[in-house]
């Protein structure tokens, strides 16, 4: 009997338009067709086997636990990945992958003896609409399909098959040099079946695709292996048809075992997108930032006074949240939560990040794109009249609104990057008055968000609480590195914010300020204010304390370089949503920061 594994126990395998969760067992747990955000047809990560999954390993008894893979890892710089089982009888290798598409989106399992003779199973559960409906399975043409509503998924492989207790087996034997492929393929069930799948051929293009990908990356420095990886995790997020970048390809993975902290992170949040794509540009991937240029230009469609702060993967507004109430959660974890009530919430930092990203389109030679000109300068007039007003912040509390500091720091950024564009001849626009501005809002924040009588920055006006995201300061150059200002928040985080192991809280859930997040219970540290953290330290000159910190957060990552959003530091786990966007970002910021240094050992 399988159970859902530790977050990390999970390997991501994807197409570019959604992905799939494996475990080391070989179960596949979590997979949504289409795309990123539909329906889950393996749903067990957040329930059971009666809620889909599908395993393909090492034969077992029923009522034992499948063994795991005694190694795994991704072939070469690619989404491909490879996991060996040593048994009593031999060794057998399983390749998982999912072919970039142009039609049917598959998923390709290959069983390889490697020595010996190795008895196999598949076990192929199907349960659409996240584990809640049975699809009717039926023969066609000597091809299995599922059918149910919308949906149909296409079961294909030469071995013979068999149903029992609404489940496809297949018992089979490899010896060395056997390979036997299956494959999933979901269409429309209204239309005709998919064509069927060519697993050898798709898995050399499948390969050729992400050698040639990789090789565009500019960073050869010394953390390279973690920052191509990051990379490759990155892009596979990416939903090609668009350009949207999903924040991770899960939802309501806890933020704390048995918590309520469960969100559906499915969804294109413009923060985490425009982070995404500045780390992007950085290494070398501007068609990345083109295709993002553009689905961002068509999702807000020139009205900024509607900003969300998160959009569907292709532009969609309406992402309405629902409780999943057949799910009993990821380890009991209530409740599973699908769409975001946050898509409507004010959060005036995004319009810094976003406008931080055009700016670095612009800077590092993106082909100009008037309507992106004409869009920042929309972007700044609604902050003209709106910047002073209270939010809910980058971190989507659920409480009151408030006078975030980085809000307004943001805010700053949105209008300091504008007049760099006016500046530069590229766009026109009122200077002198937006100049003013940059100048009311930077002594608004250091008069209103500064306690002088701790040297500190705070996380809102007349707070006493500290917030991680104040790490930014310096890295948006509202303030120099050198700054006391900064010197005195960065080690007030350090004292106040931070884990026995050094790792980053984004802000106190317990205190004077409990509650202002609106919710209940705790979360782990939050991965990037930690990395910010390694950056900051790097930035003031404490290089070797920055490169420690940072070694000591890529040893967080599972044993394929993949990271959640948290790190759970009584559990020694990671925790949330994974992999997450918002952790790979900073980590490649922050590799490339020490690497232009020279802060790096050996």
């Amino acid at each position: 009997m399988h159970v859902a594994g530790r977050i990390e126990d999970y390997a991501l395998i994807g197409d570019m338009q959604t992905a799939a969760l494996v475990c080391r067992d070989g179960t596949v747990d979590w997979l949504c067709l289409p795309r990123f955000d539909s329906h889950a047809i393996f749903a067990g990560l957040l329930g059971t086997e009666e809620h889909g999954f599908w395993r393909l390993g090492p034969a077992h008894a029923s009522d034992a636990e499948p063994p795991t893979a005694a190694r795994r890892r991704y072939r070469g710089d690619s989404l491909i990945l490879e996991s060996e089982w040593d048994t009593p009888r031999g060794t057998v290798r399983v390749t998982d992958f999912m072919p970039p598409r142009d039609g049917a989106p598959q998923l390709i399992r290959i069983v390889e003896g490697v020595t010996g003779r190795v008895p196999m199973r598949s076990a192929l559960r199907m349960r659409f609409s996240y584990g809640r409906v049975v699809p009717w399975v039926h023969k066609h043409e000597g091809r299995t399909v599922a059918v149910a509503g919308p949906d149909s998924v296409w079961f294909d492989t030469a071995c013979e098959t068999y149903g029992k207790a609404l489940t496809t087996y297949a018992d089979f034997t490899v010896a060395p040099g056997d390979r036997i492929a299956f494959t999933i393929s979901w269409e429309p069930s209204h239309k005709e079946p998919p064509a069927l799948p060519e697993p050898e051929q798709s898995l050399v293009a499948t390969e050729e695709f992400w050698r040639d990908w990789v090789e565009q990356c500019t960073y050869h420095g010394p953390y390279r292996e973690a920052v191509v990886r990051s990379l490759i995790t990155l892009k596979a997020l990416t939903y090609a048809p668009t350009g949207g970048i999903v924040a991770a390809p899960t939802t309501s993975l806890p933020e704390e075992i048995g918590g309520v902290r469960n969100w559906d992170y499915r969804y294109t949040w413009l923060r985490d997108a425009a982070i995404t794509l500045s780390s992007l540009l950085r290494t070398g991937y501007r068609e990345e930032a083109r295709a993002w240029r553009e689905w961002l230009l068509r999702a807000v469609a020139g009205d900024p006074e509607n900003l969300q702060i998160m959009y569907g993967i292709a532009g969609e507004r309406e992402l309405g949240e629902a409780e999943l109430d057949w799910l009993p959660g990821y380890e009991n974890s209530m409740p599973v939560r699908v769409g975001n009530g946050a898509a409507h919430q004010l959060q005036l930092d995004v319009y810094g990040e976003v406008t931080e990203a055009l700016h670095l389109a612009h800077m590092t030679g993106l082909s100009r794109n008037d309507y992106a000109s004409l869009l920042q300068l929309k972007l700044i007039r609604y902050l003209e009249d709106h910047w002073d007003q209270p939010d809910e912040g980058i971190w989507e509390v659920r409480g009151p609104r408030r006078h975030f500091v980085h809000s307004k720091v943001m805010a700053w950024v949105a209008v300091d990057r504008t007049i760099k564009l006016i500046e530069s001849g590229d766009a026109d626009g009122p200077l002198e008055k937006w100049r003013e501005l940059r100048d009311d809002i930077h002594r608004d924040v250091c008069e209103k968000g500064y306690d002088k009588e701790r040297n500190t920055f705070t996380q809102s006006y007349g707070s006493k609480e500290l917030d991680a995201s104040l790490l930014l300061i310096p890295q948006m150059g509202f303030l120099p590195p050198d700054d006391k200002r900064v010197i005195g928040t960065i080690e007030a985080i350090q004292r106040e914010l931070s884990t026995a192991d050094g790792f980053i809280l984004r802000y106190p859930t317990a205190g004077e300020d409990a509650g202002v997040d609106g919710l209940e219970g705790d979360e782990g540290a939050f991965l990037a204010c930690s990395f910010w953290m390694a950056d900051d330290l790097a930035m003031i000159g404490r290089v070797d304390e920055a490169r420690r910190l940072f070694e000591r957060l890529l040893a967080l990552r599972n044993d394929l370089g993949l990271l959640a959003e948290e790190w759970d530091p009584n559990l020694q786990r990671q925790v949330g949503n994974f992999p997450q966007a918002f952790s790979h970002v900073p980590l490649i910021d922050t590799a490339l920061r020490l690497t232009a240094s020279g802060a790096y050992g050996g």
